[in-house]
This record gives structure tokens, sequence and C-alpha cells, in this order.
């Protein structure tokens, strides 16, 4: 008979092996003592996960041996405080019992999310109706594009180096290669290029020399900043504009179904607010009774 060991790495150091055996409910996974976790204590820790990511993680023998893990260290601990009479505290006790409302009430929510999710059409029409109405959400800046060379300050002969470089440059070597051969900066790696970029996202030094700049290709002289010497070469500008909805869509439609949902919540919830009957002595006197 063939035999599987699950072996827990903890200050416990429990080791158990079982004969291989058909899935149960009721199955032991793990045992301390007294105390044991079974395959039901494992669904339901495993409700705390994403229902995305969950059978993908109770498929994984070595994820369960973790899980149950956690769960009988757990479940031990909270024995020796009960042996210890902390579970007797009035406080206590209703810590238990609130733990409980928030795990049902949890799950309750989760299936009217589930049963309240609007259609991809609906969301997206939600999404481009909130995108027409709030267009200064999406105003593009103007954007610069450039690559560098950096020279760090604590290089010796630092500007020097930057001057020489520029020289080469002028005299036709390759923008890329020597950003990759000298550069100081992890842009190096990438032959210096910075991407694209608005006013304000660089230091002053930089921004003022890339407003001079107009033909791509373009190289500045060497600048300097708080960072060192920089080679600056101009790769475009962008016009300020609109980002387009195609490039916003997803977003605004998670945005549109989470606010969907949450209204729905929300509606749910004041029903039920709209209920309560306060004991206003009472609250008055529990927070005097807490003032002592």
């Amino acid at each position: 008979m063939k035999l599987f060991c699950l072996v827990f790495r903890s200050a416990l150091a429990l080791v158990i092996c079982s004969p291989l055996a058909a899935f149960s409910a009721d199955a032991v996974l793990a045992e301390i003592g007294k105390s044991s976790v079974t395959s039901s204590d494992v669904q339901g820790d495993a409700l705390r996960i994403p229902a995305e990511t969950r059978k993908d993680i109770l498929v994984k023998p070595e994820a369960v041996q973790q899980l149950s893990s956690n769960l009988v260290i757990r479940r031990e601990v909270a024995a020796e405080a009960e042996a210890a009479g902390l579970a007797n505290d009035p406080a206590v006790q209703a810590a238990i019992r609130i733990a409980r409302d928030r795990i049902l009430s949890d799950l309750l929510f989760a299936r009217m999310d589930a049963a309240n999710k609007p259609s991809r059409q609906v969301v997206e029409a939600l999404a481009l109706t909130n995108y027409n109405a709030n267009p200064k959400r999406f105003d593009l800046p103007e954007e610069f594009g450039a690559s560098h060379i950096l020279i760090k300050s604590d290089t010796p002969d630092a500007k020097a180096k930057a001057e020489a470089i520029l020289a080469e440059l002028k005299a036709g070597a390759d923008f890329a290669t020597l950003a990759k051969k000298y550069s100081q900066d992890t842009s190096g790696h990438n032959g210096g290029s910075l991407g694209y970029f608005s006013i304000g996202q660089m230091v002053p030094e930089f921004d003022a020399a890339i407003r001079k700049m107009q033909k791509p290709g373009e190289l500045s002289d060497v600048v300097q900043t708080q960072f060192g010497y920089h080679i600056i070469k101009f790769e475009g500008k962008r016009s300020a504009g609109v980002r387009p909805f195609e490039q916003v869509k997803e977003v605004l439609m998670r945005e549109a179904e989470t606010k969907v949902l949450n209204d729905k919540r929300l509606e749910y919830v004041q029903r039920i607010q709209n209920t309560i009957k306060f004991n206003q002595a009472a609250i008055e006197a529990f927070a005097e009774s807490n003032q002592k």
C-alpha cells in the first residue's frame, strides 16, 4: 500500500503518515495532540481566498499542506488559550460572535454581488458615459521623449568624461551604444531611453534643457543636475490632448461594475439600517463607563 507523508516544518515538527485514501470531507489532514484539522476545515478557511484563485490553490498538495499546518497550529494555540480560561471573558465571547457575523455577512454579500453583476454591455455603456462626463480626468499634458547618458558627480573627472562622450557622439557615434557602455543610470541598459514624460517629472535643469530642444536626434550640451552630468538626446514631442476611450475603457469598466455592486450593497444595508432602534440611555451609560 502506498503511503504519503505530510511534513510540517514548524516549532511543533509534526509528521503525519497514513495510507493514501479517497477524499472525505471528514478526513483528518493534520493533527497535534488532541487538535486536528479536516478537509472541511481547509475548505472553510479557503473561503477567504478570492474565488478566481481558490481552486488553483486547493488542487496543489503543497498548498493544502501549508493551509493544514497553519490551521492546526492555530487550533492548538486556541485550545491552550481556552484551557487558560481566556474564552470566559465576555468581551472575547462577543468577539467570537462578531467574527462569525463577519464571515456570514461577507458570504452573503459575495452571493449578492454574483446575482447583481451587470453584463459587459451595460458596464461598457456606463464606462462611456463616465468618460464623456469627466473629460478633464483624461487630459494628457504635453510630453517629451528623451534618452540620456549620466556620469555621476562622484566619478573622478565626471564633467570631463561627459564632455568626451559628447564629442564622440558629435563625431557620429551611436547614442544607444555609448549609453550602454558609459551611462551610470539604470536606463543605460536600455540605450539610455527615458520614454516620454511631462514637464515636472524630471529635475528642473533637465526640464530646462529638454524645453530648448526641437528636432528628434538633437543633442544637448553637458547638463549638470544633482545626479551628475547628463548628455540628453531629444526623441520627440507629443502634443497635449485627451486620452482615447479605448485606452481607459477597462479601468472605467471596472470602476463602473464596482459602483453598481456597491450601490446594491448600500441599498440593502440602508433598508436594514432604517429599522435600527437605538437605546440612547444605554449608549450614553456605556460611553460614560469607559471614561473612568
